[in-house]
This record gives C-alpha cells, sequence and structure tokens, in this order.
C-alpha cells in the first residue's frame, strides 16, 4: 500500500517528462526542415558554364538570379584585371560593360541571396576564343594634349571595317561640361568624332577606346584597350575673306588682330569652309609635284607653315613675295600666305605673330573664295557637315 502512491507519482513525472521531450525534438526539426514564405534560397547561374572555351568575346557572358538577387559580381583575368559590367535594375542579371579579350582566361565570382537575407556564392572559369586576326587603330590627339576648339578625334584602322556601329560604339567619349559627341565614318578605314558645334573653352575630354576584342570583320578583332585625355585651351578662329584679302583673328569672343594675307590665284583658288590646323611647322618645304602642280614651285624653307588639309593646303609665312602683295593681290595656288622673312626668325611679322599665337585645333574658315567647301575628310574638318548627316546610318 504504501508503494502505490510512489510508483504512481513516479509514473506521472516519467510521463511529463517524456511528453516534453517529444515536444523540443518535434519543434527542432520543424526548425530545420521550414523555410519562410518566398525565402527559396537563390539560385545563381553563370553564362557560359564552368570550363567553357572558346567563348565569344561579345554577347556570351551574362550571370542570373532566380529567388532573389545578385549582390556582388567580379569578372577577372588571370592578372586579376577586372571586368566592369552592369547589374539590371532589378537586380535579377549581370552583363559586361565591354567586350572580353581573346584568348583569355576569365574567372567569375557572383553573390546573391534570397528575401530572407541568405546568401549564396557561385563560381565558374572560361576561355575566349583566339583571334584568326587582329586590326590596328591609330588616332591624332596625344593624351593629355591641349587642343583648339575644332579639334576633331580622328581615327585610322589597317583593314577594312565590316560591323562598323560595333567598332563606333567601343569609342567612349566624355566631356566636363557635357556635351554630345557622335562619331562619322568615312569609308570603312576612318572614324571621326565632334560634337555638334565647337567644343566650349576649358573642356575636358575623356576618351576610353574599348577596341579590343572587338569583331571588326569575320575572324578579325580588334587589340585597343586604352584611356586619353585632353583640354580644350581656348576658342579661336580666324576668318580669312578671300575677296576682302584679310583675316581677322577672335580668341573667345574678342578680336586679336586683323591681318592682310593673299590667297589662291583665280586658276588656284583656295577652298572655301572650316578648316582645322593638324600640324605646325616653323620652317617646311612645299614641292609642288607633291600636290598636282609639277614643277611650278620648290621652295625648301617656308616659315610658319601650318597645315589645313589632307591635299595641301596650308597657312604659312611668304617672303618671296613683294609687302605689297598682301591684302591686294591673291597669287598662290590655294594656300592662304602672310608676310614674312627667310628664315622664320622676325618675330615682327604677321607670318611670325600667327604661328606663334596659333595651336593644333584651331579654326581657320575660308570664305569668299571662288571654289567649292572643302570636303569634310580632306583633313579634320568635318565641321563642313550638317549635324543631321554626321553618323547618320551607322
Amino acid at each position: 500500500m504504501k508503494t502505490g502512491p510512489v510508483a504512481a507519482l513516479l509514473g506521472l513525472l516519467l510521463l511529463v517528462l517524456t511528453a516534453c521531450s517529444g515536444s523540443s525534438e518535434a519543434g527542432e526539426r520543424g526548425g530545420e526542415g521550414e523555410t519562410p514564405a518566398g525565402a527559396e534560397s537563390v539560385d545563381i547561374a553563370i553564362a557560359p558554364g564552368d570550363g567553357a572555351t572558346d567563348v565569344a568575346t561579345s554577347g556570351a557572358l551574362e550571370v542570373t538570379a532566380e529567388h532573389g538577387t545578385l549582390t556582388e559580381v567580379t569578372v577577372t583575368d588571370a592578372e586579376g584585371a577586372a571586368v566592369p559590367g552592369e547589374l539590371s535594375g532589378d537586380g535579377t542579371s549581370w552583363r559586361p560593360g565591354e567586350h572580353l579579350a581573346n584568348g583569355t582566361d576569365y574567372t567569375v565570382t557572383a553573390t546573391g541571396e534570397n528575401a530572407g537575407g541568405e546568401e549564396q556564392t557561385r563560381s565558374a572559369a572560361f576561355t575566349t576564343t583566339a583571334a584568326d586576326a587582329t586590326f590596328t587603330s591609330n588616332w591624332n590627339i596625344a593624351d593629355g594634349a591641349t587642343v583648339g576648339a575644332g579639334m576633331v578625334l580622328s581615327m585610322t584602322f589597317d583593314t577594312p571595317i565590316e560591323d562598323m556601329a560595333a567598332v563606333r560604339d567601343a569609342v567612349r567619349i566624355s566631356a566636363e561640361p557635357h556635351v554630345d559627341v557622335r562619331g562619322h565614318w568615312f569609308g570603312n578605314q576612318r572614324l571621326d568624332f565632334r560634337p555638334e558645334e565647337y567644343w566650349a573653352a576649358g573642356t575636358e575630354v575623356t576618351v576610353s577606346f574599348r577596341v579590343r576584342g572587338v569583331e571588326g570583320a569575320p575572324g578579325v578583332y580588334g587589340t585597343l584597350y586604352e584611356d586619353v585625355t585632353f583640354t580644350v585651351g581656348r576658342s579661336q578662329v580666324t576668318t580669312v575673306d578671300a575677296a576682302a584679302m584679310t583675316m581677322e583673328v577672335v580668341r573667345d569672343g574678342e578680336s586679336l588682330r586683323t591681318i592682310p594675307v593673299t590667297t589662291g590665284a583665280p586658276g588656284t583658288p583656295t577652298w572655301n569652309g572650316k578648316m582645322v590646323i593638324t600640324e605646325k611647322h616653323e620652317e617646311t618645304r612645299m614641292d609642288g609635284s607633291t600636290v598636282g602642280f609639277g614643277g611650278e614651285y620648290d621652295i625648301p624653307d617656308v616659315p610658319h607653315a601650318m597645315r589645313l588639309s589632307t591635299s595641301g593646303t596650308f597657312i604659312h609665312g611668304n617672303y618671296w613675295a613683294s609687302g605689297s602683295t598682301f591684302g591686294s593681290e591673291n597669287v598662290s595656288h590655294g594656300c592662304v600666305g602672310l608676310q614674312d622673312t627667310q628664315g622664320a626668325n622676325d618675330s615682327s611679322t604677321p607670318g611670325s605673330w600667327f604661328y606663334e599665337n596659333s595651336m593644333i585645333g584651331d579654326v581657320v574658315e575660308v570664305i569668299n573664295s571662288d571654289d567649292d567647301v572643302i570636303a569634310p575628310d580632306n583633313g579634320i574638318n568635318g565641321w563642313n557637315m550638317a549635324w543631321a548627316e554626321w553618323g547618320a546610318g551607322q
């Protein structure tokens, strides 16, 4: 009789303990197996797949996320150089912002998270296709240069380009203050860039050449990957009036000087139009046979010469004509001549003054000449093409 209540009490305690233990285990099992609604694990996919080879330099690389968003994507080559990219607005996809290099190993690491903040990381490695052939690119502005307001960026290529839009879009130009800059193809091996109007004085320009990996023609890829900057130092426009035989130099809106000149003779008039100074030579040889004038002239020491066109138009000093010629008679073979002295050593002459007060990229505009407007690709003279036509259809 004494053991009955004790046994009953022990049995009750055992039942309670067993029940408590059972509830605890069930709760732990339930915590491990449940996922909050809408918080499935993020699923990250990398294309191309890990170990892929012969991958295209454009259009093949993409990282996507399902059931969550991407928080970080890094793509690096074997040297650790990163490939910039852009995340979609909803955070579910990432694509590179430029072409990849040919024949290069890349590693992709992507991290994402679901709605509950749970992170996942995926990685992959791949190799891009090798180039069957490459094309080279050259341009006309030195890194760090200070230029005039008429400067045009001109690129040339050593092989014909078929995908002209892809090559054009791989050249990215930004300016401070901002201005819209567009490219225009002259044929299939020359690409020029300019804004609608002359650059504003003081503009800082950055050019990012991202032609590397661009397939310009089937199997032929670009190699250029470089950044250059230049500054627009001032706005100087010189207007040459061939009829009045004078030229006015205007800098940043202020008239500096009006100078008597001689321009093209009646049989060899000077081009009309806006021309940009592309070269400066304190002295240079001018041989008529190199520009279609046979043996009509060959002057070994032309002073203070500045090139305005590919076809041979210069604005330069002239020591062989009499002083009375300037402002009264047009006698040249198409160049603009200013009074000067032989030897380019007299700083008081108009030719010397203009040379010292000019820079690459300054504009010389000829008006009232008995000739056509110069072609926009004869030199870097694209200012003679209407903005609506510049870049149209490419």
